[in-house]
């Protein structure tokens, strides 16, 4: 009986060593996966300021002289260049209201 008593004293022994290092790796896996999560976000924030810093360095800003200049000569013919009928404008007839018409013609 002693030597049976100490084979299952070993393989209980055994078996908590083994689920305490099971416990112990699920520990080192769910710390594993918060570090990569961390590496993550801390990687994602360094490639936005990243890109902000570049977008503030290569700033685009409209070049006001042209539109101007642009303005200015579609004026000189006394129509706007900004107008949606371009700038012969439209035929006044077009614009007659309360004539009498069939749907159709």
């Amino acid at each position: 009986m002693g030597i049976e008593t100490a084979l299952i004293g070993l393989a209980v022994a055994s078996a908590a060593g083994a689920g305490a290092s099971i416990i112990q790796g699920q520990k080192q896996a769910g710390a594993q996966k918060a570090a990569n999560q961390q590496a993550k976000e801390a990687s994602a924030k360094q490639a936005d300021a990243a890109d902000q810093a570049n977008n503030r360095a290569n700033a685009k800003t409209p070049d006001i002289a042209a539109m101007l200049s642009a303005n200015q000569g579609a004026a000189k013919g006394g129509a706007s260049g900004t107008m949606l009928t371009g700038p012969q404008g439209l035929d006044p007839t077009q614009l007659q209201l309360g004539r009498s018409t069939l749907l159709g013609q």
